[in-house]
């Protein structure tokens, strides 16, 4: 298998006068960055609206105390549970 070193070594040869031609004034995200940054915030509030619906239809009903209730044969107790 070939040196890796040296096929990166002459990549970087060619690669590093290109990078020094791009003004880095003049780069920007551009419209394309905007649409994905506008998209990915229409998903995230469309995510935070169906989280608030659903958190809306939970029950948060704790159980009573067991010290308060009155206590319950098992089979009674099993009843409940099916």
């Amino acid at each position: 298998m070939p040196d890796m070193s040296a096929s990166v070594s002459l990549a970087m040869t060619h690669l590093v006068p290109l990078a020094k031609e791009v003004d880095e004034n003049k780069v920007t995200p551009g419209v394309l960055g905007f649409i994905v940054f506008a998209a990915m915030a229409v998903a995230v509030w469309g995510l935070m609206k169906s989280m608030s619906k659903h958190m809306g239809k939970v029950d948060f009903k704790e159980p009573a105390d067991p010290e308060e209730a009155p206590t319950a044969t098992t089979g009674e107790a099993h009843d409940r549970v099916r």
